[in-house]
């Protein structure tokens, strides 16, 4: 199948600088309701994924995500929410940008393009056969990534990737690809958009339902989230009265002693 790329297809929109606000709103948002209908199309290739992320996860392994510019934000939001969320450590998820931290924020010129550089970002977290790595990129040809990649397979780690579109390189290197195709942007060529969406709604898929079969979550509860302000303090005791049918000062004497939903749970039925 040729590679062709429709995230730099040309807009479904034109004249956009004549259009009202309302009118500018309104079809941003008609284009964005078509992404979540592309990702449920992509359903079977993320669970392909998932299932290897949970296989490694379970018997010591780490995630890694490593993409270029909104791609790699995306993977380093996606990572640094997990240990807040679901009490894991931060060494187990982890968001790799090319041009380094301070790409997070400003561009860093030219360092997707370099087609080593990912290798070496992530030997410098002693990548090895337990982990799994998962590059992200709209277009499916970032450098940065697919030399990543590459390098991967040639050392025995599991490589997925999330892509906007069909039979791109990195699909193509990737041994468990994921393929998003929401067309067209509605600023041509924007892939922070639709195709930004897209990746951030499939990162979500991913990393919640790893660590719900991990045992991350209880019934439909964090129960390892980190307690750290007072609106997860709240949250947390709050479930804590309801799991245990206590008082709320009962609750919260509980969390302040075990800093943790589940520890707290746990010790209250053991009779601790």
């Amino acid at each position: 199948m040729d590679f062709i790329k429709t995230t730099e297809q040309d807009s479904n929109f034109n004249h956009l600088e004549k259009m009202s606000v309302r009118e500018l709103l309104t079809n941003i948002n008609a284009e964005d309701k078509t992404v979540p209908l592309a990702v449920e199309k992509a359903i079977p290739s993320i669970e392909k994924l998932v299932d290897q992320i949970v296989e490694k996860l379970s018997n010591g392994g780490r995630l890694f995500y490593i993409g270029a510019g909104t791609s790699g934000r995306l993977g380093i939001v996606d990572a640094s929410e997990c240990p807040p969320t679901f009490g894991v450590p931060h060494e187990l998820v982890v968001g790799l940008i090319a041009g380094g931290d301070s790409a997070i924020r400003k561009a860093v010129e030219f360092a997707e393009d370099s087609t080593t550089q990912g290798w070496e970002d992530l030997k410098s977290h002693n990548i090895n056969k337990n982990d799994v790595v998962v590059g992200i990129a709209a277009s499916g040809t970032t450098p940065y990534v697919i030399g990543a990649l590459k390098a991967c397979n040639d050392n025995n780690i599991i490589t997925g990737c999330i892509t906007c579109n069909h039979n791109s390189p990195l699909s193509q290197t990737a041994q468990f690809p994921i393929e998003v195709i929401v067309g067209p942007e509605f600023v041509t060529g924007s892939s922070r958009m639709k195709a930004g969406t897209a990746q951030k709604l499939v990162l979500n898929m991913i990393t919640t339902s790893t660590m719900i079969k991990l045992g991350r979550v209880k019934g439909n509860k964090m129960v390892d989230m980190q307690l750290s302000n007072n609106k997860l303090v709240d949250r947390g005791t709050k479930m804590v009265m309801n799991e245990l049918n206590i008082t709320e000062i009962e609750a919260k004497k509980l969390l302040d002693k075990y800093e943790s939903v589940r520890a707290s749970v746990n010790a209250y039925k053991s009779g601790k």
